[in-house]
């Protein structure tokens, strides 16, 4: 569900970050806890999209990574998951953390361009284990780019 009553926790003027209440966590995947923000165009509160931040070490994130996110198609080509990320930046560093992994499906080159433009190292391109797939979305290879906050 979407609360478009609550006030951003980023905002940088254009897009407001507003925490959803979801749930995070997941003992099977390893995320201990971790944060969800829908994406708003400001003022308008359109749904663009959203990022997540998950907390923990474990196989699964190993593929998943510890950031991930979403653009609608009409929203897409504005590097909404870019500034979001970097809007989270405060609260990343507030919680101790000093690089995080992001993930990309190697076809995906707008994803990869916004690891990228974050100023993200292309640590390596692994086969996704089978036992992965699913919580993948059916990949088979990622890439994982590690974000030195």
């Amino acid at each position: 569900m979407r609360w478009f009553s609550k006030k951003p926790m980023f905002t940088d003027g254009e897009v407001d970050l507003v925490l959803s209440n979801e749930d995070v966590s997941d003992a099977i995947c390893g995320i201990v806890d971790g944060f969800t923000f829908y994406m708003y165009k400001a003022k308008t509160r359109h749904y663009m999209g959203y990022v997540s931040l998950r907390l923990g070490e474990s196989p699964a994130l190993y593929y998943l990574g510890h950031i991930g996110y979403r653009v609608e198609p009409e929203y897409r080509g504005r590097h909404l998951a870019e500034r979001s990320c970097r809007m989270m930046l405060p609260l990343i560093r507030r919680l101790g953390i000093r690089s995080l992994v992001i993930t990309t499906n190697v076809e995906n080159a707008p994803s990869r361009k916004t690891a990228e433009r974050l100023g993200c190292q292309l640590e390596s391109i692994v086969p996704v284990p089978q036992e992965y797939r699913a919580i993948c979305a059916g990949a088979t290879h990622k890439c994982r780019y590690i974000w030195r906050v």
